[in-house]
């Protein structure tokens, strides 16, 4: 079985390097920065049993911070990552020394109300561009070595930097803290009883779910060269928790495969719209792409209705049912 996933996992990477050779760098740098977001949100949720409704705080403020030490300081690419990437550490433990006093329904307004608050700083603020967003963020030049003008070494920059953060996250998971982690989420009274400092353990998932948020957000301003308000919005938050729910809370892959499902929903939408109007005549399918919010609503009945699990639970459930 450890043979199998080994070669699953060369199998993959292969692919992710071959990918934009055949794929829009742009559109494949999106999925694998929505990735590792969920990834990063699953972490909290599908591990410890948090529902954050402010992820977005993460993935915007990461961004805007990014953006900031990139255009407006002078910095370089790797130093506005890291400028990010911190920002949003420093986030997490703010918001999550605050949130983890309360559990359930509260934990979750506790968090989105914060990362609503952070939205409207960001609403303020000059070097935000208010509505109109930030832009302009040069890519530059990272570690002096690297052009990010050319798409392709922008790609393999954002693969180096999600597989790295994908690697973190699945040996927290498989490591003695994931197990506590997971114990809380299972029996929080039971894993009190035992003598774990529980709400230590939640404040340190927290941060390092916002941090890896936060790299996402910085790894996503940097492509795209400008950052919003909506990667900031509680709409945000709604996105990536929909993400992790297709994809399958709890699982390593889950989250990956629900970002690339959604993503590829939001743009291909109208196409696939077109399609079915040319079939079917049914004038409501030609303006099927103004309708997304639609679709991937459909999406989260038909998941919470049909396969609970998520795309990745529900495999994973028929293989250890076959294997019994």
């Amino acid at each position: 079985m450890l043979k199998y996933r080994q070669l699953f996992y060369v199998l993959l990477l292969i692919l992710s390097i071959l990918a934009p050779w055949f794929f829009y760098p742009i559109f494949l740098m999106k999925i694998l920065c929505f990735a590792l977001f969920a990834s990063a949100f699953n972490l909290l949720l599908g591990y410890t049993g948090l529902l954050s409704f402010g992820h977005a705080a993460f993935f915007g403020g990461g961004g805007y911070l990014c953006g900031y030490i990139i255009r407006d300081l002078g910095q370089s690419p790797e130093f506005g990552i890291l400028g990010g990437t911190l920002f949003a550490t420093l986030l997490g433990g703010v918001m999550g020394g605050l949130a983890i006093r309360r559990q359930g329904i509260y934990f979750a307004m506790i968090t989105m109300a914060l990362a609503q608050m952070l939205y409207f700083i960001f609403l303020q603020m000059d070097f935000t561009g208010g509505e109109d967003g930030m832009q302009g963020i040069p890519r530059g030049v990272f570690l002096g070595l690297l052009d990010l003008q050319v798409d392709m070494n922008m790609y393999y920059l954002v693969l180096g930097f999600c597989l790295v953060a994908f690697a973190v996250i699945a040996r927290v998971t498989e490591s003695p803290f994931g197990k506590i982690l997971f114990a809380i989420k299972e029996n929080e009274p039971r894993a009190i009883s035992l003598g774990y400092r529980v709400d230590h353990f939640k404040l340190l998932a927290f941060v390092l779910s916002g941090a890896l948020a936060g790299l996402a957000g910085s790894l996503q301003a940097l492509m795209m060269g400008f950052e919003t308000l909506s990667d900031a919005h509680w709409t945000m938050s709604g996105l990536v928790i929909l993400m992790t729910l297709v994809g399958g809370v709890g699982t390593l892959f889950g989250p990956m495969i629900g970002a690339l499902v959604i993503t590829v929903l939001e743009h291909k939408v109208g196409e696939i719209g077109t399609w079915i109007f040319n079939i079917t005549q049914i004038e409501w399918f030609r303006s099927l792409g103004e309708s997304v919010t639609i679709v991937t609503g459909l999406i989260f009945v038909l998941c919470v209705m049909a396969f609970r699990r998520g795309i990745v639970g529900e495999y994973l459930a028929k293989i250890r049912s076959h294997s019994k």
